[in-house]
């Protein structure tokens, strides 16, 4: 059976971080009302410039936007706010550790939200655990 699994695709790594979303706490949820979950095989050539990251594989997610305590109601129109998984770090990541799939996106995705919110690893940590 196991000579035909395949690695899960951008869709599937999607549906995943869709999934972990949803099973964030609800008032988590709200305050990420808007945001974009997107998931690409790899961050941009200027995404790792930017992050003077020196692999590709380096980087397993990326916030991008205004993160809330700096966005004010004066604001003249700004794209959304965007959380980026890339595919292919998560698995080599994956493939490295003792980790489920699951708990990688999972913690990558409320990493990146957090970052957003200014949140410490502590905050983190506790909304991973309430996703369970």
């Amino acid at each position: 059976m196991w000579i035909s699994l395949k690695a899960p695709s951008l869709a599937d790594i999607e549906a995943m971080a869709h999934d972990v979303f949803a099973r964030l706490p609800a008032r988590f949820r709200q305050l990420c009302e808007g945001l974009i979950i997107r998931v690409e095989d790899f961050p941009t050539d200027e995404v790792l410039d930017e992050m003077e990251a020196a692999s590709e594989f380096d980087l397993l997610g990326l916030f991008q936007g205004t993160g809330l305590p700096h966005q004010s109601h004066n604001d003249v129109a700004r794209l959304p706010n965007m959380i980026w998984l890339y595919r292919r770090p998560i698995l080599d990541y994956w493939a490295e550790h003792e980790e489920t799939l699951g708990d990688i996106v999972r913690h990558v995705l409320v990493h990146e939200i957090g970052h957003h919110f200014g949140l410490s690893d502590n905050d983190m940590e506790a909304i991973e655990a309430g996703a369970d």
